[in-house]
């Protein structure tokens, strides 16, 4: 291989990338395209904050990777820096208890975690609320991925603790933003009616970009985070095209991102189509990675058990998985819901002769690609 700049290579100490973090999960973009009606609905919603009044209660809801996420951070870091508020934001897939979820605001509340044992919730619920009332501060609550916590029952439970806030302490102030891209989740309908009385929030939608759109975005993210020149028009192209395909720009910035690593392999200054197309075969399993990572040691071993029995009955499925972990029946029938809404597994309802209605058990995705990613 030549180390010749002439010929286009990179040298050993050489980079196609300005700043590669442009292309992680957690980057807050300075300029938010396409999202203004949105991100208007939210700051409207968020405003009573900065006056000492609690924050309009908010559904947001919309597909994976259409920017609710990034609204959310964008607006709690401006909020956030206003005396007497406090802006949380909870990923629910990590944190999936009411328990968890209150660990995590007192986290961010007090600068330290609680105790791991030993510190009741009432406690823990009431050192949150005396910090609030005697700072004399609002706090807004985003609970991100909120639809984990409703695959675990603990939605109801966990909003009904906040909004009730008030009652239990007298002059504490929270507001709270659920954020949800599970588009079959009425989360409304599924709270207990003591919660659905005292919610009532505003709704906000993030529906899927379009192509023109799609490349608005990626535009930038092209111009901060490579060099000049690295990704010309054919290839931003082609990246938006096969984002567009998925719905989820997440496998567009991650597809730029294994793109130019790509071509850095090959010792190349500049991306190619085939570097995106060499790409995208793990790009476009970004949205897998992330589900698969928020599971439980016991929803993987399920997870691994039905890619080996691909397609089979749920009796069966449970059979290999019992003999492997010894969970009950009822504990494997509450993770195949879970995973069925979450979209990971598909379980199908068919007559079989002799025994009436049975479920069958298959991944959504190709069996090899989940395997490869637990």
């Amino acid at each position: 291989m030549r180390d010749d700049p002439e010929e286009g290579m990179l040298s050993w100490d050489e980079t196609v990338f300005r700043d590669e973090h442009v292309f992680e999960i957690d980057y807050v973009p300075e300029t938010f395209e396409h999202r203004e009606s949105q991100l208007e609905s939210l700051k409207y919603a968020l405003r009573p904050a900065v006056r000492g009044s609690r924050p309009l209660n908010t559904m947001v809801r919309g597909p994976p990777g259409t920017g609710k996420t990034t609204a959310v951070q964008k607006l709690f870091g401006e909020l956030g820096v206003q005396s007497g508020v406090q802006t949380v934001r909870v990923n629910c897939q990590v944190d999936s208890t009411r328990y968890a979820v209150f660990s995590r605001i007192f986290e961010h509340i007090f600068e330290y975690e609680p105790p791991s044992s030993g510190i009741s919730f009432k406690k823990l619920f009431s050192q949150i609320t005396d910090r609030l009332v005697e700072e004399d501060e609002v706090l807004a609550v985003a609970l991100d991925d909120v639809n984990y916590l409703f695959y675990e029952n603990e939605a109801s439970d966990t909003l009904y603790s906040l909004l009730r806030a008030h009652e239990a302490h007298s002059g504490a102030r929270i507001g709270v933003l659920v954020v949800s891209s599970d588009l079959a989740l009425d989360a409304i309908d599924e709270l207990d009616g003591r919660v659905q009385s005292v919610f009532r929030p505003e709704e906000v939608y993030f529906p899927v970009y379009d192509v023109d759109e799609i490349v608005d975005i990626l535009r930038e993210r092209v111009r901060r985070g490579f060099h000049e020149g690295v990704v010309g028009a054919p290839e931003l192209d082609r990246v938006a095209e096969l984002t567009a395909e998925s719905g989820d720009l997440r496998v567009g910035i991650d597809l730029l991102r294994r793109a130019g690593l790509h071509a850095e392999m090959r010792a190349s200054r500049t991306v190619s189509v085939e570097d995106v197309e060499a790409a995208y075969e793990k790009s476009k399993y970004v949205h897998l990675s992330r589900q698969l990572r928020g599971l439980s040691d016991r929803e993987r071993d399920l997870v691994r058990v039905i890619a080996e029995h691909d397609g089979d009955q749920a009796g069966a499925v449970y059979d290999a998985f019992h003999e492997e972990t010894d969970l009950g029946y009822t504990r494997y029938s509450e993770i195949v819901n879970k995973l069925d809404q979450l979209g990971v597994v598909d379980a199908t309802y068919a007559d079989v002769e002799g025994r009436g209605r049975s479920r069958s058990l298959s991944l959504a995705y190709e069996p090899e690609a989940v395997l490869e990613r637990l």
